[in-house]
């Protein structure tokens, strides 16, 4: 599996002026090699780079690698979609090969930019010195520019772990009051995040109707600040729940909830709420932290799992009275609703496995 780690890079006041001129000059060639790809109808490598290499060349100022890797970058974002002419933001990502990049052990970067070499010191915190330690950083990096800080983003290949074969599964109900809650009735409750989000967006509000420098400053300053938290929780939430799927010999099995925000209508007051729910970042958390451990995970319908009676089988929307409780109206099995549900989809998962498999095999990793 490829894992992208994320590499703070320290350049000085002037090592940052000559990368910051490096990624300039490089999407001002992404730019013109655009145009000159729209107007041509030339989406392709070679052909591409028959048009323009020596135009890039001659313009920019640029190494014959760096010419060659922004005409990469543009051959790339045209296999996304050719409906219209692509532009690039001057501070877009710069793409570094073995050629334009290398390391000097875990400490230092030696990148080439326009005005030559440098060696910029980089800071790795533990896990990704274990990640890059005796392994090769394969194909290109990206140089990317995040609130005036310089990162690499490196792609590192790492082996799959060895795979469990079973057909007993954790079953996982996804929510938002309970933003997971495991066959074994095991609850991760959102109320730390649901909270945060809360506050923030009241502070938001206020700072956003004052409208002063300082608010904006603010502002600012506060802005990645929520996602980075609800990111750790979802870390946490998935390593736990990959820990205990590998400790007992069981798989995962996980809703399938593609498109429910275009299915589910709320009231105007959970719209906030419900467009914020990250439950597709959680489900990719455990899908590659699963595949580095072999452990595997499927993909169950969520139709009806929170009003199946899993005694009975009984399906009926009064089984589930209220948010929290489910109580069967054939034959009153009753407990917590998130839990019942997470038994159903691990039910589920082991009846209908070879389905459930082939999907979650289109399920990309987390890169």
């Amino acid at each position: 599996m490829i894992c992208t780690l994320k590499v703070k890079l320290l350049p000085s006041p002037e090592q940052h002026a000559q990368l910051l001129a490096t990624m300039h000059r490089f999407n001002e060639a992404c730019n013109f090699a655009s145009k000159v790809a729209w107007e041509n109808k030339a989406f392709g490598q070679v052909r591409l780079h028959k048009l323009c290499y020596y135009a890039i060349r001659a313009n920019f100022g640029l190494s014959a690698q760096f010419a060659v890797r922004a005409i990469g970058k543009v051959v790339e974002s045209y296999k996304v979609n050719k409906r219209s002419q692509h532009t690039f933001k001057p501070t877009g990502a710069v793409v570094y090969d073995d050629r334009l990049l290398s390391f000097n052990g875990l400490d230092e970067a030696s990148l080439l930019t326009i005005d030559g070499r440098i060696k910029v010191p980089m800071i790795l915190g533990n896990y990704q010195r274990g990640v890059v330690s005796g392994r090769r950083v394969r194909g290109q990096a990206d140089l990317v520019l995040v609130d005036g800080t310089f990162y690499l983003l490196l792609a590192v290949e790492l082996p799959d772990g060895s795979p469990i074969d079973t057909t007993d599964f954790l079953g996982v109900d996804l929510g938002i009051v309970n933003l997971a809650t495991d066959s074994d009735g095991e609850t991760y409750s959102g109320r730390q995040v649901n909270g945060l989000r809360k506050r923030h967006a009241k502070l938001r509000a206020r700072l956003q109707k004052k409208g002063t420098k300082s608010a904006k400053r603010l502002l600012k300053k506060r802005r990645h600040k929520e996602s980075r938290f609800a990111a750790n929780v979802n870390h946490v939430i998935s390593k736990r729940l990959v820990a205990k799927a590998k400790g007992t010999g069981r798989g995962i099995a996980l809703e399938d909830l593609k498109g429910i925000r275009d299915r589910i209508t709320v009231r105007k007051a959970q719209r906030r709420t419900h467009h914020c729910w990250s439950f597709h970042q959680l489900r990719q958390f455990i899908e590659y932290k699963a595949r580095l451990t072999g452990v595997p995970v499927v993909l169950v319908d969520p139709q009806n799992t929170s009003r199946t009676c899993p005694e009975c089988g009984t399906i009926d929307k009064a089984n589930r009275p209220t948010r929290d409780h489910f109580c069967c109206v054939s034959c009153g099995f009753a407990g917590p609703a998130d839990t019942i549900a997470a038994v159903n989809i691990s039910r589920r998962a082991a009846v209908n496995q070879p389905y459930a498999v082939a999907h979650s095999l289109t399920a990309s990793p987390w890169l």
